[in-house]
């Protein structure tokens, strides 16, 4: 046995990694599969169906039910809870347990449930005592009851893109993102009412081909979550304000957009997720040629070979 087990623990699984670590109480039923250097704390109840990875650890107090996957460098606080059935009874089974993922490098906070049938994405960070009902996105920050997005993880801060720039001097600011660009736009206010103007070459950077509005959109919600190949888009908060999340890869930077005359343009190959949406947001995107479905990356992992590449 190259690994170690407490002599008050319950190890009857046959696949148990090397260098793991179970510690007094834990028990750890015959089918589950758990890998190397994995530290469970005492008190750990793991059934048949579930499969740990490597250098997972599994705090004080957690059950992990049939049909939960945990992936490699995962932390489990003390206490959380995990479900396998969205209507639970006594003595009635379903055919097939849900499916609980948690991916690669993600933590779930001390006291944090966990619903059946939900993925939680690499590196994401699901905050102590949150009720998780829906699927988190990689490197996503969430809290509460039900769970929201508050952030994203390792970004390269948070800017607060208001206030006019001024007319007679209209300026481009530099993000810290590859390719992406702030750029002002000519507003003008007068007692009959305001006037936004973007002319090509002198605020746009293309001469675009598809304009749509996306607005209504509850606070909690997320849009975006895609790059794409070839594809440049200007993005302008006419109305209200909200978050633009940029990712080249390298650098990852939030930008909140809470000014009409103010706008970001996103080259293609630059991951882009649109949150925070205030109640009365409305954001106006601008596209450099048509709608092509074959030209969207929605897969992040995807996002990075390609960039990579």
């Amino acid at each position: 046995m190259d690994y170690y087990k407490h002599p008050n623990a319950i190890v009857e699984s046959n696949e148990i990694g090397s260098g793991t670590r179970v510690w007094a109480f834990a028990h750890i039923l015959p089918g589950a599969s758990i890998g190397a250097d994995c530290n469970i704390c005492d008190h750990v109840f793991i059934e048949n169906d579930v499969v740990v990875g490597n250098r997972v650890t599994i705090k004080s107090g957690v059950q992990l039910w049939d049909g939960v996957l945990l992936e490699d460098d995962v932390f489990v606080g003390p206490n959380a809870t995990f479900t396998n059935d969205m209507f639970p009874r006594s003595k009635k089974y379903p055919a097939k347990w849900m499916k609980t993922v948690i991916k690669k490098g993600a933590s779930i906070g001390a006291n944090a449930t966990i619903l059946p049938g939900v993925t939680v994405g690499c590196n994401a960070m699901v905050g102590a005592g949150s009720v998780v009902t829906r699927n988190v996105p990689q490197d996503a920050v969430v809290v509460g009851n039900p769970a929201v997005i508050k952030k994203y993880v390792d970004t390269a801060g948070i800017r607060i893109l208001g206030g006019p720039f001024g007319q007679s001097n209209p300026r481009t600011l530099q993000s810290k993102v590859r390719g992406v660009k702030v750029i002002s736009l000519s507003s003008y206010e007068d007692i009959r009412g305001s006037l936004l103007v973007a002319e090509y070459s002198k605020q746009l950077p293309f001469i675009p081909k598809r304009v749509f509005f996306v607005y209504d959109v509850p606070s909690r919600e997320v849009r975006g979550e895609h790059a794409h190949k070839a594809l440049e888009q200007l993005m302008v908060c006419i109305h209200g304000e909200c978050s633009i999340l940029l990712d080249d890869g390298k650098i990852r930077e939030e930008l909140r957009l809470d000014s009409k005359d103010i706008a970001i343009y996103v080259p293609s190959m630059v991951w882009s997720v649109q949150y925070k949406y205030s109640s009365d947001a409305v954001l106006m995107v601008m596209a450099s040629d048509v709608y092509d479905s074959e030209d969207y990356i929605r897969e992040y992992e995807t996002f990075l070979s390609l960039v990579k590449k």
